[in-house]
């Protein structure tokens, strides 16, 4: 008797035919690159596109986003206040709340904001690991800095 589906015997892994049961992530490389076969728009994968998610994340302003204003990263309104490990302690947790709200893509495991009182700037540090490689710790590091 053939195995058919809603039967004992019939599973996934035996019709399906690929080797990767992993969803393959794609943005548009924002630099706009041309692809070297055509002039298309290059496109980042994977590990890269996540970074560059949590990256425009981290750096978007409130109201910056067409009829989402609700999704900013919060952290360039920080940037005026005198360099206290209080205000590095809200710019972290600012940069932890939209990464677990909005980036679905990343498994936060930490976020640490070192001030850097010579330049004036926050270097951001980021570890998380992307949902379909659990196995490889992704390390990102963002200087937040006054732009006037």
């Amino acid at each position: 008797m053939a195995s058919r589906p809603g039967r004992l015997g019939y599973d996934s892994q035996s019709i399906n035919s690929s080797n990767k049961s992993t969803r393959i992530y794609r943005d548009l490389d924002l630099f706009f690159k041309k692809k070297g076969t055509d002039s298309d728009v290059g496109r980042v994968e994977d590990i890269q596109a996540v970074k560059r998610s949590i990256r425009n994340l981290v750096l978007l302003n409130e109201y910056e986003k067409p009829f989402h204003p609700e999704i900013h990263g919060g952290v360039r309104d920080m940037l005026f206040e005198n360099m206290t490990p209080i205000v590095a302690n809200i710019i972290a947790r600012k940069v932890e709340d939209v990464i677990n709200n909005f980036e679905p893509r990343a498994r936060l495991v930490s976020v640490r904001a070192i001030p850097n009182m010579d330049n004036n700037a926050y270097e951001i540090s980021i570890s998380f690991y992307v949902v379909n490689a659990p196995t490889e710790l992704v390390d990102l590091s963002i200087m937040l800095e006054r732009i006037r």
